[in-house]
């Protein structure tokens, strides 16, 4: 009768050590999971970047009058800028739901565009009582931003970009589909044919 106690206490011992095992091993692989799929969106938060090139040709002039004459300076601006559109995917605000294996996206961070002009200066006329300052060069560079900013919202730049980080963003929806992950935004969980709600 002693060895049969000591046999039945033996074997619930072993059960219980083989499902505490089973549980840490289950825990242990969701932080495994949550650690890969934290590191996965830390990878992808550098910059998606899109580049482009534009040019643009505009007459600058200026008239100062003393003593009633006009005194004019003018000059030909060549304007040759590259701009980037880029998402800095380090500022995107998420929240990990271990327990229940949810990945929530808060924000996205908007656009950011960077112009970078190079002016050059031709055929400038100018008089000792009317030339060129500072404050022109200021006023040129102001009027060659306002214009190129309209010219990129004409054109395919920021829809590239946009595409790129749909790109970007679905390499997370990937590695959490293959763990049994889930990823939400707004409300809704996003897969394959809903990717562009995170836009």
């Amino acid at each position: 009768m002693r060895k049969i106690l000591i046999g039945i206490a033996a074997i619930i011992v072993i059960v219980l050590l083989f499902r505490y095992c089973e549980f840490k091993k289950s825990d242990s692989s969701t932080i495994e999971e949550t650690v890969l799929i934290q590191q996965e969106i830390q990878n992808v938060g550098k910059l998606v970047v899109t580049e482009g090139h534009f040019s643009e040709v505009l007459t600058y002039k200026d008239q100062q009058k003393y003593l009633f004459i006009p005194f004019e300076k003018k000059a030909l601006v060549v304007v040759n800028a590259d701009v980037t559109v880029s998402y800095d995917l380090s500022k995107v605000q998420y929240d990990i739901d271990e327990k229940n294996k949810i990945i929530t996206i808060k924000n996205i961070p908007k656009e950011e565009i960077k112009i970078s002009p190079e002016i050059k200066f031709y055929d400038v006329e100018q008089s000792n009582f009317n030339e060129f300052t500072g404050d022109d060069y200021n006023k040129i560079n102001k009027t060659v931003k306002e214009n190129l900013r309209k010219k990129i919202e004409k054109s395919t730049l920021k829809t590239n970009a946009q595409n790129r980080l749909v790109s970007e963003l679905s390499k997370i929806l990937i590695l959490t589909n293959t763990m049994g992950w889930k990823l939400q935004y707004n409300g809704q969980t996003v897969d394959d044919n809903s990717i562009d709600i995170l836009l």
